[in-house]
């Protein structure tokens, strides 16, 4: 009898193990993501259920499922975003001691509701016959006269764009920030379209001459063996800019646990893994993204080439509180 009672507490013990799991709502649509969680899974024995979309119907969705959310943890790829989500209420401090000590505090949520885990380069892409090196370097040369007719962006309603100008008004103000985006859309070489890679086509077809876009994309482009991938690079480099001042403007893609998280224990688990240096080897080998945990060993010869660019150290979550008024600009500036 005793033996069966035994046998009994194992088994339950043992299908506890196999059916924990942590359920994961992300923005984030990369096949080095399926890498990362699988091996969070073989880490752990905790299965993740992952359901993607875009960063606003996420949080939409959390809004309308309430307290009856079965989400755990939600990982979106910008920090103004992440920022929304927090002042909607949806996400939860979390206390870990290894979070504080691994995630620098420029890429937490100062009260930790919110971690930063990769973090990319808003950079400037050119064509280096039309555009000089100096030139480039500079954020402020996008709305300066000179560039009449040869930029290219993506939408002003895109949080990669928001972000920056977010930072512009922490850094210059609003004044200041409204005039360059102003400069921007009246430089503009075609309306606002497409994403960040298409910037960089744009640039390499011709169609303009300097643009805006996220470092990975380039890298990516780069690294790739794709001939026409190939044919782009050799005709756009890429500029960190601003590095003599306050230095290159970086985001994050980054998650916290969910308020109502029915989860908790294994959400914190899967944060703590992100943090990991196995994880962070995903995010940069697989897609091209910073590490933001120091001295991970990478086995990315392109990322490493370019990863000790002097970085805005203006915390995340400052960038991320200017999003309305970040918004509000855009639009008065025409930059749709």
């Amino acid at each position: 009898m005793k033996k069966t009672i035994l046998a009994l507490l194992l088994s339950s013990v043992s299908f506890a193990a196999v059916a924990a799991e942590v359920n994961v709502y992300s923005s984030r649509h990369y096949a080095s993501d399926d890498q990362l969680y699988a091996a969070f899974t073989k880490a752990t024995g905790i299965k993740v259920n992952r359901i993607e979309a875009k960063d606003e119907e996420l949080v939409e969705r959390l809004k309308a499922e309430g307290a009856r959310s079965p989400a755990d943890v939600l990982i979106l790829a910008d920090a103004a975003r992440l920022q929304a989500a927090q002042d909607m209420g949806l996400l939860a401090a979390v206390d870990s001691p290894t979070l504080a000590s691994k995630i620098p505090a420029q890429f937490r949520e100062p009260n930790n509701h919110w971690f930063g885990f990769s973090s990319r380069a808003r950079v400037i892409a050119y064509d280096p016959g039309l555009v000089t090196e100096a030139q480039a370097k500079n954020y402020a040369t996008l709305a300066d006269a000179s560039m009449k007719g040869k930029v290219c962006v993506r939408s002003g309603a895109h949080p990669y764009n928001l972000s920056l100008l977010g930072a512009m008004m922490v850094h210059e103000g609003e004044a200041k920030a409204e005039a360059w985006a102003k400069g921007v859309v009246d430089n503009l070489a075609r309306k606002p379209k497409g994403g960040d890679t298409d910037q960089i086509r744009a640039i390499a077809a011709g169609d303009c001459a300097i643009g805006l876009t996220n470092s990975y994309y380039y890298l990516r482009l780069q690294r790739s063996e794709k001939p026409e991938d190939t044919k782009v690079i050799d005709r756009v480099k890429m500029a960190f800019p601003d590095m003599a001042g306050q230095g290159t403007h970086v985001n994050i893609s980054g998650g916290g646990m969910l308020a109502n998280a029915p989860h908790k224990a294994e959400a914190v688990k899967l944060l703590e893994f992100l943090a990991t240096d196995e994880a962070q080897q995903y995010f940069a080998n697989g897609n091209n993204e910073f590490s933001v945990v120091a001295g991970v060993k990478l086995d990315n010869p392109e990322l490493n080439a370019v990863s000790n660019f002097k970085a805005d150290p203006l915390n995340a979550a400052a960038i991320g509180a200017k999003r309305n008024a970040a918004a509000q600009i855009m639009d008065r500036a025409g930059w749709k």
